[in-house]
């Protein structure tokens, strides 16, 4: 290890050229992508372990390479954007934080990865100067390789030579020295050149972090905040005023939306739950918004005990209204159908939950502004690491089978438009849903559906498309009896179920419309 101290830059050098050859051989010549890029987002961060001494000796470095080999493991398992971004801020945190002396908080360091990746853009040429003019100073050092050089041109024709001439007599190494495929001087050359210096300057920006500094403070976001119209009498009246409006909404809320009382008539379940998820959600950040402003840790408004009560009743209300929001779209989509936007809206709502939770924390025991910027962005990056593991297509489509008015006689009817949509993702819950009994038309829409969907599967695994998931798909189908043809057949219908003959070009609109909340719901089951 001292060997590898001792000559760090030719060591990272090595390391360089061996990622650069890898990315070479498994993006440009093997044509792989998808999970592929999960196994060398690994490499690259073993590879940062091994050239960065000083990471390995800081405790909180080594949790953010745990963290981004955990993103690269779920790339590797499904590659999406999500885990793609978060291995690059882990990593990013990982090899800067061994030149910081605490943390502080996520606002600052949200500012030192975006300087660091500006700054790796260049670094290939900084490292250039630097040894040019080490060069200039050290004329010893030339004049060596000026000696060394032509020492070295008789070994290295003669072993070219020879390996020439084994290549000619042992058909192993020509096919060996054939696979090597360098590049020639043809159109693709360029390209392959531009490939490489791609990633050269991303691999050496991991292998050579450069210090930066933040450019902006974190203010402490305590005292008062002299601003037009805010004054404590102003705030009380305010409070008082927004508590009994929470308070109308949340009584509606829970006399309609938990079955208290019947809803007024000709009104349903779900034309309620349709008007007011998100606007619900809006006005809990905005009081959100008005908490921070107006009632900061250590300000007049902050330091009265009515106050203080009447925030504790407010947010307590906002906790209740993020909760009857939830609900509205659960019901919105117990009538309809759940999407992957319906998921992700629902984790948005609970993390706006936790959020209002810490506002009020921060208030209690006046914590600074920058503890509630690091616990919402820790709160933030435990939702989002989970979440980067969850096929949300899957589950969408996993519901939607089991609660389709085919299925059950309740929910909503089983949109073939959007399982197709959702691709390789709805192989699973297709072949669910075929095995069930079905009528005889829509059982052969859902099996030609299903043949075409684990065709695509396979041929994405076929053309470098690689990932776990796909092949845990295409095991588990062929474990439950699902058949691949070679060559499936051509579909009659489309997916909303009109023959070709009749509709040359799919229309979902009709799906799309009932997907959207603006078709027939399912009936209202708590009128």
């Amino acid at each position: 290890m001292s060997l590898v101290h001792r000559h760090g830059f030719w060591f990272k050098l090595g390391l360089a050229a061996a990622l650069v050859a890898l990315a070479d051989r498994v993006f440009y010549q093997g044509g792989h992508s998808h999970g592929w890029l999960g196994l060398f987002g690994a490499a690259l961060a073993l590879a940062a372990a091994l050239a960065l001494p000083a990471l390995r000796r800081d405790r909180r470095a080594l949790a953010a390479l745990c963290v981004s080999l955990a993103m690269a493991g779920a790339m590797a398992w499904d590659a999406a954007l999500l885990p793609f971004a978060l291995f690059w801020i882990a990593l990013g945190l990982a090899i800067l934080l061994p030149a910081t002396a605490r943390f502080d908080d996520a606002w600052r360091w949200a500012q030192r990865l975006f300087a660091h990746g500006g700054k790796a853009l260049f670094g290939p040429l900084i490292d250039l100067f630097k040894l040019a003019r080490t060069g200039r100073r050290k004329p010893d050092t030339v004049q060596g390789l000026r000696r060394t050089l032509p020492a070295l041109v008789l070994p290295l024709l003669g072993s070219a030579v020879i390996v020439a001439l084994f290549s000619a007599a042992n058909p192993v190494i020509e096919q060996f020295l054939t696979s090597l495929s360098l590049p020639m001087l043809d159109d693709t050359a360029f390209e392959r050149l531009f490939f490489w210096g791609f990633v050269s300057v991303v691999v050496w920006g991991v292998l050579r972090p450069r210090r930066s500094r933040p450019f902006f403070g974190t203010f402490d976001g305590s005292g008062d905040l002299v601003l037009p119209g805010v004054s404590p009498t102003s705030v009380l009246l305010s409070l008082l005023a927004f508590n009994l409006l929470f308070a109308m909404q949340n009584a509606m809320d829970l006399a309609w939306l938990w079955g208290l009382v019947q809803l007024p008539q000709g009104m349903t379940l779900a034309d309620y739950a349709h008007r007011g998820a998100y606007p619900l959600i809006v006005t809990a950040l905005l009081a959100a918004l008005f908490v921070l402003i107006t009632l900061r840790p250590g300000s007049q408004t902050a330091a009265s005990p009515l106050v203080r009560r009447l925030v504790m009743l407010w947010i307590a209300q906002n906790v209740v209204l993020v909760a009857s929001a939830m609900l509205r779209l659960y019901d919105y989509i117990d009538a309809y159908s759940l999407t992957r936007l319906r998921i992700a809206a629902l984790v948005w709502m609970g993390l706006v939950a936790v959020g209002l939770g810490l506002i009020l924390w921060r208030l209690l025991k006046e914590k600074s502004a920058p503890w509630l910027i690091n616990a919402n962005c820790g709160a933030a990056a435990i939702l989002l690491c989970s979440y980067a593991f969850v096929d949300t297509g899957a589950l969408a489509a996993q519901w939607n089978v089991r609660h389709a008015r085919e299925v059950d006689g309740t929910g909503a009817g089983i949109d073939l438009c959007y399982l197709a949509e959702l691709g390789p993702a709805s192989l699973l819950p297709l072949i669910e849903l075929e095995n069930r009994p079905l009528d005889p038309m829509l059982q052969q829409r859902v099996r030609m559906l299903r043949e075409q969907v684990q065709h695509r599967q396979a041929q994405m695994l076929r053309q470098g498309e690689w990932t776990l998931l796909g092949e845990y798909r295409l095991s588990r189908a062929e474990e439950l009896g699902a058949v691949l043809p070679k060559d499936p057949p051509a579909p009659r219908y489309d997916c909303s179920g009109q023959p070709y003959e009749a509709a040359p070009v799919s229309d979902c609109r009709r799906q799309t419309a009932t997907r959207q909340g603006h078709g027939p719901p399912r009936p209202d089951r708590r009128r």
